[in-house]
């Protein structure tokens, strides 16, 4: 991939006005290039490849005689301009039908990232119509790596200002504290799958600024504790690892216009055998709360490699043979289940 840096003086005009109250008329602009803009001081710092590096410097040429010209600059503005500037840019997008392109989540950087399956679709469409999705499922389904991709398409469409991305720091047979380094290094690898379902998304320049201009978050869970995120996209993953008063904590620090997604497998809890997992049970709290939707993926759902499936049926199968042994011992009862899959 060819990447080139220019760099542009602002000239004439004032900074703060150029890029708005808290940076928003730059975060609109970069939040729709895959291109890495930086600002020192009078100098605009564009990281990308040289054809859309050319269209982001058009678009602040064009501000910047806007701006001189009728002494104010808005978001409107800026939409228009940016509108204005890249024209073309769906002209250079693949060709693909109708039914394709209602699939599509995100024009990525190097493919279309779409729904795959009737499930993923299903997925992609309760997220685009409510405000918390609960998606439950094996590994594999794409539950994390499309929950980014539709954050990104959000960010993209100034739907929502930045992205918070959360994980509960919940130890898989190896134990927080005997890892090296300080706290951050710790909660790195807990913290690391959503860092590269990202990276396959936007390139090392552009996700290096979004983390720094704190557009996209990534944080444990407990760490959300007393925040309330307005205007944000909020993804809590592994969320099968998340006890029951962490579910609540998350679920309440939803604010106004923000959306969340939360997925887990039920069948991976690593929690200790005396702690419930706040996943089990949202079904039956939540399942009469309009705006609250669910999806359940099922094995038939994997896109990972093929030997994952069988890899989810063999534990499957080997659950069966449990659950049937259990229930041929003499005086077993067995329960209703309200967290059996959703129809």
């Amino acid at each position: 991939m060819n990447i080139v840096e220019r760099k542009l003086r602002v000239a004439d005009v004032n900074p703060v006005e150029l890029f708005g109250s808290q940076e928003a008329h730059l975060q609109l602009i970069e939040n729709k290039f895959d291109t890495a803009i930086t600002v020192r001081g009078d100098t605009i710092i564009m990281r990308g490849e040289p054809a859309e590096v050319r269209k982001i410097e058009s678009i602040f040429t064009e501000l910047m005689y806007t701006l001189q010209r009728n002494g104010k600059l808005s978001l409107t503005d800026v939409s228009m301009i940016i509108d204005l500037v890249e024209g073309g840019r769906a002209g250079q997008q693949p060709q693909l039908t109708a039914e394709d392109l209602d699939s599509v989540i995100l024009w990525g950087k190097r493919e279309v990232i779409r729904a795959r399956t009737p499930r993923q679709l299903e997925y992609y469409k309760k997220v685009r119509s409510n405000d918390i999705v609960f998606c439950i499922g094996p590994a594999g389904t794409g539950k994390t790596f499309l929950a980014v991709a539709m954050a990104l398409a959000a960010l993209r469409a100034n739907e929502v200002s930045r992205i918070i991305l959360s994980r509960p720091a919940v130890e898989a047979g190896e134990s927080l504290g005997f890892l090296p380094g300080d706290i951050s290094e710790k909660i790195d690898p807990y913290l690391r799958p959503l860092l590269d379902a990202l990276g396959d998304m936007v390139s090392p320049d552009k996700l290096k600024s979004m983390l720094e201009r704190r557009i996209v978050e990534i944080i444990p869970l407990a760490f959300m504790r007393g925040r309330t995120l307005n205007n944000s996209f909020i993804i809590l993953d592994e969320a099968q690892n998340s006890t029951k008063m962490q579910m609540k904590m998350f679920l309440t620090r939803l604010g106004q216009n923000s959306k969340a997604i939360i997925t887990g497998d039920v069948s991976q809890v690593d929690l200790s055998s005396k702690t419930e997992s706040g996943l089990l049970g949202v079904h039956r709290l939540f399942r009469d709360i309009k705006g609250i939707e669910f999806v359940e993926f099922e094995k038939v759902d994997v896109v990972r490699h093929r030997l994952v499936m069988e890899i989810v049926s063999a534990y499957e199968r080997e659950d069966e043979r449990r659950k049937a042994r259990e229930s041929a011992k003499p005086g077993s009862i067995t329960h209703g289940n309200d967290d059996a899959p959703l129809p």
